[in-house]
């Protein structure tokens, strides 16, 4: 994870009050507007009181105070609160660029009160080719109680400091740490992932791999057969195995079982989906025989592991 090069700044700062909605702007506005030069944009918001629901495409989680949401690939969202409201467009809410302090919002009607930060980061890295798969279009980080969690609030309090101010008629924000909060979270949310984080880069890269990875990882409900990848990756099943097991240390079809109890689990642990929903999405037809695999996995039922991580809140 630290072969990943980072740029760029905590850029808005919001305070919402129930009933509240917004609607974010297009992807490309987005990047016009933040680092029109940059290859790909990574947005992160980190909740630093209140709770709310973010929504891309049809990814919807839930985020709680001290978590951070990362949208890995600048999608269009929506994000709002507890009680019911019309999304209003962040355009109605926030002053047209340049900047010359930190943008901030407040908007709502005056119940319960939310507060984020919100910050960006421009990066060439495959790991963030929506094409790849390697993440949902909206997941959600929650630090463990700790050193790491406290630091994701000192962190984020020091920024809304620091770029409050500025310099001429240009907004000054400090990249550095931004960057460290975005590689920290990245890799709580791959700690169970099935490659390691020295796997990732050289996997993503290579010729024979990725192409059966972008498949998996498009679609882990399909049931895949070591075939079927091959076919993908324009190779016989002998290579493809013998690559997945050089570059990964495992064969192609654990590495889809992994990437499948994976994907469960943050379905688990960020939405209130059925188990049998959750079930289907990462390929099993029934609902037993997901729970007995994700036994084997995890060490307890869907249920009993939801409960117990408390994901949905």
């Amino acid at each position: 994870m630290t072969r990943i090069h980072l740029s760029g700044a905590i850029f808005l700062h919001s305070v919402y009050t129930e009933a509240w909605a917004y609607e974010s702007l297009t992807g490309r506005e987005v990047a016009a507007v933040l680092a029109p030069d940059a290859a790909r944009l990574v947005l992160f918001h980190v909740v630093l009181a209140g709770s709310c629901w973010i929504e891309a495409g049809a990814h919807k989680v839930w985020a709680h105070e001290g978590d951070v949401i990362v949208l890995p690939y600048n999608d269009q969202h929506r994000m709002g609160g507890h009680e019911a409201a019309e999304p209003v467009s962040i355009a109605q809410l926030i002053d047209p660029p340049p900047w010359t302090t930190l943008p901030h919002i407040v908007h709502g009607t005056g119940g319960a009160r939310s507060e984020l930060v919100c910050g960006f980061l421009a990066c060439d890295d495959r790991l963030f080719d929506p094409r790849m798969g390697v993440f949902p279009p909206v997941f959600v980080v929650t630090p463990p109680e700790g050193p790491v969690r406290s630091w994701v609030r000192a962190s984020s309090d020091l920024v809304l400091q620091q770029t409050s101010q500025t310099a001429g008629d240009c907004l000054a924000a400090p990249t550095d740490i931004p960057q460290l909060l975005l590689r920290e979270v990245l890799k709580l949310h791959l700690s169970n992932a099935p490659a390691t984080a020295t796997g990732w880069p050289a996997a993503l890269r290579d010729t024979v791999i990725a192409p059966a990875l972008a498949a998996i990882h498009g679609d882990p409900g399909r049931r895949w057969a070591l075939a079927d990848l091959a076919r993908v990756s324009a190779v016989s099943s002998t290579v493809l195995d013998e690559r997945f097991r050089a570059v990964l240390g495992l064969a192609p079809i654990r590495y889809l079982t992994d990437w499948r109890m994976h994907v469960a689990e943050d379905l688990l642990r960020t939405t209130t989906l059925p188990v049998a929903t959750v079930a289907h999405r990462v390929g099993y037809e029934a609902e037993e025989a997901f729970s007995r695999a994700f036994k084997r996995h995890h060490g307890s039922s869907p249920s009993t592991w939801r409960a117990s991580s408390d994901g949905a809140r």
